[in-house]
This record gives C-alpha cells, sequence and structure tokens, in this order.
C-alpha cells in the first residue's frame, strides 16, 4: 500500500505526503457517524458573510470584483470602481443578512457563518446580531479573493490577521475555516496557526482526517450544488421553488441512504446577497420547515459542534487523547 492513503477504521485518514490525492476515500465503506440520537443526517446550515471584503478599489484592490452578484458573468473593471456591483454587494449586509437573520432566529436553527474578516470588521451590528443569536463565526479569510497565487507569506499574514479581528469583533478566535480560494499552500498554513479543521473540500459526504502535518487534522466538506450560488451561474436556479426542491432531493436521498444504515452529512451554503432576496427566501423557508417535519431524523449542527462530534467519537487510533474543540456562544441545536 502506497503512503499516500492509510485506512484507519473506515476513516479516510491521508499520509505525510499533503500534495498528492487521495480519490479512493473510504471505498464505498464509509464509517457509522454516530449522530447525536441516532439522526439518519446531519444537517449543515452555512451563511457566507462576505459583503465588504470583496475586491474593490477602496480597498486596496487592482479591480473590481466580478464574482457571484446579479451581473452574470461580469469581467473585473482593472484599475476602475463598479459602483454597481458595489452596490449589489451591500445589499447583503445591508438588508439580505438581517432577513436570514430573522429567518433562522424565527426557527431556531444553529448556523455556521464564514465570515471574511474584512467583512466583520466593517458591520459591528452584524456581528453582535450573530453572537447574540449563538451561531458559530467561522472564518472565511481575511478577504474573498482568489489566494490562487498570494505568496505563503502574505496568506499567513492575512490568515493571522482574520483571527485577530475575529478576537476583536465577536469575542473569539475561529476554530474552522474556509479560505474558500485557496492554494496547495494553504491547508499547511491552517494547520499550523492553530485551527481545529478547515472547509475547503468538496469531496465526501463526511468529515475525514489530514494526518499530512505531524498531527491529524479535520476536513469537514463544503458544498456547491445544494449553494444558492446557482441562482448567479448560467443554467442555476431561477426560482425558490428550483432551489427547494433541489435541496429536499438532496436531503429525501441522504435519510433514505440513514435509514438503511448508512448516515451522512449535508451542507447548505448560502449568501446574505443571493438568497437574501424576498423573491429567493421562501425556498429556502420551505426547505427549512421540511427539516423541522423530520425530527430527531435530521441533526441541525454548527460546524464546530460537527468537528467536536467528531474529535470525540472519531480520532484517528494511535494518535493519543483528541484536544478539545472550544464551541463558544452556544444555544442548545434543535433536531
Amino acid at each position: 500500500m502506497s503512503s499516500m492513503s492509510h485506512p484507519n477504521d473506515g476513516l479516510a485518514v491521508y499520509g505525510p505526503d499533503h500534495q498528492k490525492r487521495d480519490v479512493v476515500g473510504s471505498a464505498g465503506n464509509p464509517p457509522d457517524p454516530l449522530w447525536p440520537h441516532s439522526a439518519k443526517v446531519c444537517l449543515s446550515i452555512v451563511i457566507n458573510y462576505e459583503e465588504g471584503g470583496e475586491n474593490c478599489l477602496l480597498h486596496g484592490d487592482s479591480g473590481s470584483e466580478g464574482l457571484l452578484s446579479e451581473i452574470i458573468g461580469c469581467p473585473p473593471y482593472p484599475g476602475q470602481r463598479h459602483t454597481n456591483m458595489e452596490s449589489l454587494y451591500e445589499y447583503g449586509s445591508r438588508a439580505g443578512f438581517w432577513r436570514l437573520h430573522r429567518i433562522m432566529t424565527e426557527r431556531d436553527m444553529p448556523v455556521t457563518v464564514f465570515a471574511v474578516g474584512m467583512a466583520l470588521e466593517r458591520n459591528a451590528q452584524a456581528c453582535a446580531a450573530m453572537m447574540n443569536a449563538g451561531w458559530e463565526v467561522s472564518s472565511h479569510g481575511y478577504r474573498w479573493i482568489d489566494y490562487q497565487n498570494i505568496d505563503p507569506i502574505t496568506e499567513r499574514e492575512h490568515v493571522r490577521k482574520t483571527v485577530e479581528i475575529h478576537e476583536r469583533m465577536v469575542g473569539a478566535r475561529p476554530m474552522g475555516i474556509y479560505q474558500g480560494k485557496p492554494n496547495e499552500n494553504t491547508r499547511k498554513i491552517v494547520v499550523e496557526e492553530g485551527f481545529m479543521y478547515d472547509n475547503d473540500a468538496y469531496n465526501d459526504d463526511l468529515p475525514y482526517w489530514d494526518c499530512g502535518f505531524g498531527k491529524p487534522h479535520l476536513i469537514i466538506p463544503y458544498t456547491l450544488d445544494n449553494n444558492d450560488m446557482r441562482y448567479n451561474i448560467n443554467n442555476g436556479f431561477s426560482c425558490g421553488g428550483q432551489f427547494y426542491q433541489y435541496l429536499k432531493d438532496a436531503l429525501d436521498t441522504l435519510l433514505e441512504e440513514g435509514r438503511a444504515g448508512s448516515p451522512k452529512m449535508m451542507t447548505v451554503g448560502l449568501h446574505c446577497r443571493i438568497v437574501g432576496k424576498p423573491g429567493r427566501t421562501q425556498g429556502l423557508i420551505k426547505f427549512l420547515d421540511y427539516v423541522r417535519s423530520k425530527g430527531n431524523e435530521v441533526w441541525v449542527a454548527r460546524r464546530d459542534e460537527i468537528a467536536n462530534h467528531w474529535y470525540k467519537n472519531h480520532y484517528p487510533k494511535g494518535c493519543g487523547e483528541p484536544p478539545r474543540v472550544e464551541l463558544v456562544g452556544m444555544r442548545t441545536s434543535k433536531l
């Protein structure tokens, strides 16, 4: 067997060379996640809070933002501001966030926020609302930019800066991070800077371990399909009914698998400036109410709760006692 992949009681555990790929995973034999109350699916709801951290000349960038707005396919403007783009993003922090906050808190839904550091700095009121709601505020990097060609020294400085911002704005350092547009050095930096888990993967329906950095590091895969970003791409969702149907179909499939003895995890990704629009929220509301109708079959959890569960129940053998994942500002999660 190569040093790249070592099965460990059904857990996907990487070897010492983190530059290599594991395309095998659990080889069709995933572990029983042992979700609380024997839940058949663990559901993670993520709100991406990015507005105020995107590319903009006013932020010292070389051009305007071009991604994930109502102007689909809009190229960045080199050396210029794009005032329409700035305004579209501002909708998320000014209006969309508060609509999502109301929808989630009315249903007492546990939420993880992927928060861009610079965006947090610009909206103390949103920070307070996140903490008062008992949401996990995880890191989405210092900037919502592409880190593919950012040098490791600068990226590490950004990671440290966003940790400082979290401590100042929400009172605690983030336990998890989703850089979003990472590079091959990102995970090494994340591990060395003390994060308990990261979300920069899309390759599984369950968390797994990466042991390529001297200690077990937890990966909690994210999603780009159960994601409202598909409203802002060609051939994506055109109305809330399509969004609801897609999410319902995903949950129903995973419930069937869980009832058959193979429970999984499902993530739903949201953006304040996208699904926070009035014409799109009804599909989300309908899905959340459908989730609630499933009772204990669905464990709705923050991602730090999921990490804490995985460290307690699935820490790799032979690696000593698992470290403790700090849970900050917790409210009781609903099943």
